[in-house]
């Protein structure tokens, strides 16, 4: 991530309103924030029962179900 200040665009009170940064910088949070999502559902679904099945399994419940041919 760039190191340079984040520019600051202010409302008529005075408070910061938007902040301007590079697009490197931006990109960067953008990718930190999407890390710390799949983290966040990575967490909540471990706990989870676990109902998976065999993709051959699948394969043939689709095959029964007539969704593919086979």
């Amino acid at each position: 991530m760039n190191t340079s200040q984040p520019q600051f665009i202010f409302d008529e009170q005075g408070n910061k309103a938007f902040a301007i940064l590079p697009i490197a910088d931006y990109e960067a949070v953008l990718e930190q924030l999407e890390d710390l999502e799949d983290t966040k559902i990575f967490a909540e679904r471990r706990n989870q029962p676990k109902d998976s099945i065999s993709l051959d399994a699948f394969k043939e419940e689709l095959k029964r179900e007539g969704r593919i041919s086979g």
